[in-house]
């Protein structure tokens, strides 16, 4: 005969309250998701805290800051997993540190400094089109140990740019360079001939006066150029990248930037820095340079403040923007179009830029370079007016 198995009574307690004994822990899966969680939103808030503390801090810092951008994802996910694993304080912790990190990437469109205010920018310098201004087009463009070379001829011949920095243009890239772009286009160089990445090069229409540059392990060569009756300041910018181990050097070498650009904002004349500054907005090097020298980055002007230039390999819009053009307020920025090249692992970045002559140093009406008779904002130019001195060029070694 089955008896049947009464249930245990513990002392003390109603029989009609009894239940069944429930796990005290929570699954394995759901511990290690906890773990990760808890373990992404430490980094993220150090990370997201350097950016609002205006440091670069140390390895793996600046690197990660060139794609903070990218971290709202991630955070998005932590947020939902811990809505899931029901764990009220991540949840609390992951919408915070997600509202700063977006508040962080909105200074790319609204920066407090006129350096990066679009509203601000859009309201300096002279008036489109004006009748006193010269149109100049800048393209920047690092070929990657000279492998994007070809790629480079074809897109100076195809946009005709009146100023062209080259980073990383080695010897076989300076050959190329004198022997396929004729001297009647580009009559004033200022080339750095060097092996591998050190190399770099200015080629312009305008002509050239060769400047001291900035020192650094890769060629900065710098020029002085006579543009709309104006004298302006030319500097290429190529410091070191930030990789483990040289992020100290490339702290320093943007520093350099930095007192090259303060120097020139007391000087008073129009400046134009471009290049790979291997560096974002959300470093604080890279913005300490723009305070310093009163500049603004012409892709955030122009409405592509966002747009990747490195590393060209994978599909925008993933990536970050290292390569820019950087201008004075005497400069009004008209467009600004991230270029393709082939065998380079950066965008080429092409801006148009409107600079008025200087009141009291207006060149004659016949000598200036007139806008093309074409409607909008981003109406092509018309051709340089090629000097007709015999061609120059500066060599350093």
């Amino acid at each position: 005969m089955n008896v049947p198995r009464l249930p245990t009574i513990q002392p003390g307690v109603r029989p009609d309250v009894q239940t069944e004994d429930r796990p005290t822990s929570r699954p394995p899966h759901r511990r290690l998701l906890a773990a990760a969680t808890g373990l992404f939103l430490v980094g993220a808030t150090l990370l997201t805290g350097c950016r609002l503390l205006g440091t670069d801090a140390v390895t793996p810092v600046p690197q990660l800051l060139a794609f903070l951008p990218w971290l709202l994802v991630p955070l998005t996910l932590a947020a939902l997993a811990t809505a899931l694993l029901r764990w009220r304080t991540g949840m609390v912790w992951a919408l915070v540190v997600l509202a700063a990190t977006g508040w962080s990437v909105r200074t790319y469109d609204t920066d407090g400094d006129r350096s990066g205010d679009y509203a601000a920018a859009a309201h300096t310098g002279p008036a489109p089109d004006g009748p006193a201004s010269t149109r100049l087009r800048v393209l920047t463009s690092n070929v990657e140990f000279g492998q994007g070379t070809l790629g480079l001829i074809d897109t100076i011949r195809r946009e005709k740019p009146d100023l062209v920095f080259v980073q990383e243009c080695e010897f076989v890239c300076a050959r190329l360079l004198a022997d396929r772009i004729p001297a009647t286009d580009y009559p004033y160089r200022n080339v750095v001939t060097a092996d591998r990445a050190a190399g770099s090069a200015i080629l312009s229409v305008f002509p050239l006066t060769p400047a001291a540059g900035v020192k650094g392990t890769l060629a900065m060569p710098g020029s002085t150029a006579r543009i709309g009756g104006r004298t302006v300041h030319l500097q290429l910018a190529h410091p070191l990248p930030p990789i483990p181990g040289m992020v100290d050097d490339w702290r320093r070498e943007l520093g350099h930037l930095r007192t090259y650009a303060a120097a020139t904002r007391e000087d008073g004349a129009p400046v134009i820095v471009a290049g790979d500054f291997n560096a974002t907005r959300d470093h604080a090097a890279f913005r300490a340079l723009l305070k310093s020298g009163g500049l603004r980055t012409s892709a955030l002007v122009a409405g592509a403040g966002r747009t990747p230039s490195w590393p060209a390999g994978v599909p925008r819009p993933l990536g970050a923007q290292i390569d820019h053009v950087l201008v004075s307020e005497d400069f009004s920025v008209r467009s600004a179009r991230f270029i393709d090249l082939a065998d380079t692992d950066h965008r080429s970045l092409l801006v148009t830029l409107d600079l008025p002559a200087a009141d009291t140093d207006r060149e004659p009406a016949d000598a200036k370079r007139e806008p093309a008779d074409a409607e909008g904002p981003d109406a092509e130019p018309a051709d340089a007016e090629r000097p007709d001195s015999e061609p120059t060029e500066v060599q350093a070694r």
